[in-house]
């Protein structure tokens, strides 16, 4: 299993659980920085550091078997993440996803396959990943949970399109769903995104 960093309120006193998932290239401090911008003083923060800096090798839509096994693996860390959380109390509505760019990808690839009704997911520039858009890989009803999908209208490493189908399904597995589409072509986090994070699911 992956190095993880606890941060924030220590798990015996936290409410909720913020599991922080970094991008390609990025690490555990890259991700927890934005605890700063962020309203989860009253989270515990938990920060997977993938093997490498990378949770798979190739793009997220490359063909699929050559993201193996670390597309695999990474997708039993975050497991491994939820399972550890569950056994200390924790139920999927205390439980937040948060990720940026290869981190947004798996966090949504692995609620969408373990669907149900969690705190909140965040994706800050990511997709469902695959080489091919592939809706029977998912199952099982988010039951409202709230899921923001926030990029540019032309991002160098996530296209528009795949972040248009993967904010569908997740509407049609039963999420609350809010997309920010930017009219420029930078690959970050803006302020608006933040902004609205903060007072929509991280209030």
């Amino acid at each position: 299993m992956p190095e993880t960093i606890l941060r924030g309120k220590p798990l015996e006193e936290a409410k909720k659980v913020a599991v922080m998932v970094h991008g390609r290239g990025g690490n555990t401090a890259s991700i927890l920085g934005l605890a700063d911008y962020l309203h989860l003083d009253d989270f515990a923060l938990v920060a997977p550091q993938a093997p490498g800096n990378t949770w798979y090798p190739y793009s997220f839509m490359a063909p699929d078997k050559s993201n193996e096994p670390s597309f695999s693996n990474s997708l039993k860390t975050l497991d491994g993440i939820v399972e550890d959380l569950k056994a200390k109390g924790f139920d999927s509505e205390q439980v937040f996803f948060i990720g940026f760019s290869q981190g947004a990808c798996l966090s949504l690839e692995y609620t969408a396959q373990k669907a149900q009704k969690w705190g909140g997911v965040i994706a800050f520039t990511g997709g469902l990943i695959g080489e091919q858009f592939n809706p029977s890989k998912y199952g099982g009803d988010f039951d409202g949970c709230p899921v923001f999908f926030g990029s540019s209208y032309q991002d160098m490493h996530v296209p528009l399109s795949r972040i248009e189908e993967s904010a569908l399904q997740f509407e049609k597995m039963g999420a609350n769903v809010k997309k920010l589409i930017f009219p420029d072509t930078n690959h970050t986090i803006r302020q608006e995104e933040i902004d609205w994070v903060n007072e929509n699911i991280l209030k």
